[in-house]
């Protein structure tokens, strides 16, 4: 197996093609790059702009740049010395125009008759046969159906005619009666749908890989990039929602002649991956939330709890009944539908003490489990106590279920059934969307704590336990992906370190958030504040893509307006507060000032999570264009298009000799990534172990140090600031040394130093950070 020793992330849209990307090859080899990461690039939705929204699995996206531009990138990277990872997504297509989906539009016009009936998950029996599609704006508007070129239309929707259903003249509405769909008012999605989408999506269907015939035409593809060279490994979109992950995998790993697998998984905190997973590891979102909270100061825990409780009228949020409540307001809502899918395959006769177990009964039982659930799903038979952990709680939380529940968990435990199979499918579903997408922005004390993969109640790590877990990562997944910024992460890198700094900074952030609210008032004052630290963290940003944020994370906490009935008179007052920003003088001295404060910390956090990050154990990813500042908000936020030709030029002056001006330059990033890049791929023997470094000295609780030297050998040694404005207002580094094992050198200045204990001051003296390689054949400069 050929594995990476970095990554680079890019996004491959119309506008940036897969030729695009093979030109740029050069610049990221220069960077230091070892493979490229490329988004989905199978044949998508028509103007998509992600490509998880796949029509045919059989092609190359002709829009993305077609097998010829697959072709090309893979070539250029060849002739580079480089590797090609690819995202592929095997849980669901996208069915948003079926005309454009072969499968999904056979299996409308053919019905069970369709030979990719199978290959999609539809609970027949309960639509009576028929495939229900929530589109129309109500029920009545099946008034408003047309026939035109043998199709049938709605506005802009298309949907095929099963042969001999209509004749000329025939009414639509009764044509619509004969076919092996219904078109449904789109609000009937929560309750009556019966086919499995992508978490609430409805235009993303389900696909059924667990089937050797299906599981064979969707890869079909993909394999040839194997068999032809073209790829080493790829990136797996939502494992959890399939029905057999570690079945899915072992074939996948087989079919692709055991190439490298990444899956993009969610360990909550104390999760292990499943021994018998056949694959490297995960796409990174649990190093992303240590690297994090490195840069968090836990004294502050305490004051921003009671300015949470103060925002909030009383009490600051508690987090495990705030996740309760969301995840069932998913359960209850958006995904019903889901719910009472499960709530159908209990076994008939199934009793609770005497009687049948009604429908709603089950359905609230089941929902209650799975707010209950600590992580997103199990593997049965891995995480069968997860599963009875869950039951129990949902039994003491909920007395009157008590019964039910104790029922339902042998049936959920037979890993056969398909009352548990679906189960597991289901409980991932409704964690993303309860806690990533709704929780997350309702529990706002600190907005780095709540990205995606982290636990935020686990508000800061000391270095002493970042170094366990790396010691651990070291041992047990030496080749799975570290990341800081990805296309779903709620805040950039950069932006999160920004917010960091509130924590060292409580008191101004309470002012300022205060005055804020008195100037530009919001009557919700939690998303107040998830609100302004966005605004202080991505500063200076546009007044769309502030609005654009804005309104997304008011929906999404939905406290005081949401996607399906948005409050218009709140919006307008959140579109308000916006603009304040912009438009109003003493709002934006405000804003401005405080940013100002944060900046120089938080350009200094930035820069030691990059390289923490960089050269941890691991696989690093950089994400497209955060070599250079990068202070992005949610998505689409995070997509937008990247200046390489800027970044190459700013590169070749590095290499020439210059360098920046100051540490919170792009330049400065650059350096940072570019050194730790080029180290890691040209120097591999300089990462082989992890052994973590405590200072000594007054400010010694302000460094991050470790080796990745094996044994007794000298590795590369990785020095980072953490509580920069802290460490300022305590006098510095002072007296504070650390003892280098022999002369080494600073990869980002060119200084020598040691062997013995050195100054972290002069370590330090020209950035927060410093990477230092053992000298050779040269007497000591520092």
């Amino acid at each position: 197996m050929r594995t990476p020793v970095s990554t680079y992330r890019l996004q491959i849209w119309p506008s940036f093609t897969l030729q695009d990307a093979a030109a740029q090859v050069p610049y990221l080899k220069s960077l230091g790059v070892d493979w490229i990461y490329l988004s989905p690039i199978l044949t998508a939705e028509k103007g998509s702009d992600h490509g998880y929204d796949v029509t045919d699995p059989s092609t190359v996206d002709p829009d993305r740049g077609g097998p010829e531009g697959l072709a090309a990138v893979s070539r250029a990277a060849r002739d580079a010395g480089m590797g090609v990872l690819v995202d592929i997504v095997p849980n669901h297509v996208g069915v948003a125009s079926p005309y454009q989906n072969p499968w999904w539009w056979s299996l409308l016009k053919e019905g069970r008759q369709s030979r990719y009936a199978e290959a999609f998950d539809v609970d027949w029996d309960f639509g009576g046969g028929r495939v229900r599609l929530p589109v129309l704006g109500s029920d009545d508007d099946l008034d408003k159906l047309e026939i035109r070129d043998g199709e049938l239309r709605y506005y802009d929707h298309r949907f095929p005619l099963a042969d001999g259903t209509f004749s000329d003249g025939d009414d639509p509405r009764d044509v619509h009666g004969r076919q092996h769909y219904e078109l449904v008012g789109w609000r009937r999605a929560d309750n009556d749908l019966n086919y499995r989408r992508f978490f609430a999506v409805n235009t993303l269907a389900g696909v059924r890989v667990e089937v050797p015939r299906v599981f064979d035409e969707a890869h079909a593809e993909v394999v040839r990039w194997f068999r032809e060279d073209l790829a080493d490994g790829l990136r797996i979109d939502h494992p959890d929602g399939l029905a057999d992950p570690e079945g899915y995998l072992r074939r996948l790993r087989e079919a692709t002649g055991g190439s490298y697998l990444l899956i993009e998984k969610i360990l909550e905190p104390g999760e292990e991956l499943p021994a018998s997973f056949e694959c490297e590891g995960t796409t990174g979102y649990d190093a992303l939330a240590d690297v994090d909270r490195l840069f968090v100061d836990a004294t502050a825990q305490q004051a921003l709890d009671q300015l949470d409780g103060r925002l909030r009228g009383g009490e600051p949020a508690d987090y495990e009944e705030m996740i309760r409540l969301t995840k069932r307001r998913i359960t209850d809502g958006i995904l019903h539908s889901e719910i009472l899918r499960l709530a159908r395959l209990i076994p008939a006769g199934t009793d609770v003490d005497g009687a049948g177990l009604d429908a709603s009964q089950a359905a609230d039982a089941i929902s209650e489990i799975i707010a209950a659930f600590p992580v997103y799903r199990t593997y049965l038979p891995h995480g069968e106590e997860i599963l009875k952990e869950a039951c129990s709680l949902a039994a003491r939380r909920r007395a009157d279920l008590a019964q039910a529940v104790d029922v339902l968990q042998p049936l959920l435990l037979d890993a056969d059934s398909p009352l548990a199979q679906r189960f597991q499918q289901t409980s991932g579903m409704v964690m993303a969307k309860g806690v990533e997408d709704t929780a997350f922005f309702r529990y706002t004390r600190l907005g780095t704590l709540t990205e995606v993969g982290a636990d935020p109640t686990e508000f800061a790590l000391d270095p002493a336990e970042f170094h366990r877990r790396m010691v651990r990562r070291e041992s047990e997944l030496p080749l799975s992906m570290t990341t800081l910024s990805t296309h779903d992460t709620k805040r950039s890198e950069d932006t999160r370190a920004r917010i960091s700094v509130i924590s060292e900074s409580v008191a101004d952030w309470d002012r300022v958030l205060a005055k804020l609210q008195e100037l530009a008032p919001l009557p919700d004052g939690p998303l107040a504040s998830l609100l302004w630290q966005a605004i202080a963290g991505a500063w200076p940003a546009s007044r769309e893509r502030l609005q654009q944020y804005a309104t997304k994370a008011a929906r999404e906490a939905g406290n005081s307006t949401d996607w399906l009935d948005p409050n218009e008179a709140f919006e307008q007052k959140l579109a308000a507060a916006v603009d304040a920003a912009f438009d109003n003088p003493e709002v934006r001295a405000e804003l401005e000032a405080f940013v100002a404060l944060l900046e120089p910390y938080g350009a200094a956090n930035a820069l030691s999570a990059k390289l923490v990050q960089l050269t941890m154990p691991g696989v690093p990813d950089v994400y497209q264009g955060t070599e250079f500042w990068d202070r992005s908000l949610t998505d689409p936020d995070n997509r937008r298009t990247v200046d390489f030709a800027e970044r190459q030029r700013a590169l070749d002056a590095l290499d020439a000799g210059e360098r920046p001006a100051s540490y919170q330059d792009d330049a400065a990033k650059l350096l940072v990534t570019s050194r730790a890049l080029r180290l890691r791929r040209d120097r591999p023997d300089l990462f082989a172990g992890y052994t973590g470094l405590t200072a000594t000295g007054a400010a010694a609780a302000h460094l991050v140090a470790f080796s990745r030297g094996a044994g007794e050998s000298a590795g590369a040694l990785t020095l980072a600031t953490r509580l920069p404005r802290r460490l300022e207002q305590s006098g510095g580094w002072q007296d504070t040394t650390v003892a280098l094992p022999e002369a080494m050198t600073d990869e980002f200045t060119g200084l020598r130093f040691g062997p013995g204990p050195v100054a972290v001051a002069d370590l330090l003296a020209s950035y927060p950070v410093a990477l230092l390689v053992p000298t050779t054949g040269s007497e000591n400069d520092g």
